[in-house]
């Protein structure tokens, strides 16, 4: 019984290391993306970089907000 315990805390630090990292993978990818998109398609009137870079900040809070609200439903349990 008190093994199950200790590797609680263990698995919900590790969800929260691991969230940073996600953040910053997601980021950069959507970083790049826009990137390459204004690179191989450019165009003044609209700069896909700044677009799709928003879009892949707002699904990575949108992502650590879920991971978080999981971590304290599962934690209150």
């Amino acid at each position: 019984m008190e093994n199950k315990n200790n590797k609680k805390p263990f698995n919900k630090w590790l969800a929260l290391i691991n969230i940073p990292i996600q953040m910053g993978v997601i980021i950069f990818l959507f970083s790049y993306l826009g990137s390459w998109l204004d690179d191989k398609h450019p165009n003044t009137i609209f700069y896909y970089h700044k677009i799709v870079l928003l879009v892949g900040v707002f699904l990575a809070l949108y992502n650590t907000i879920r991971q978080v609200n999981e971590i304290n439903k599962s934690d209150s349990h």
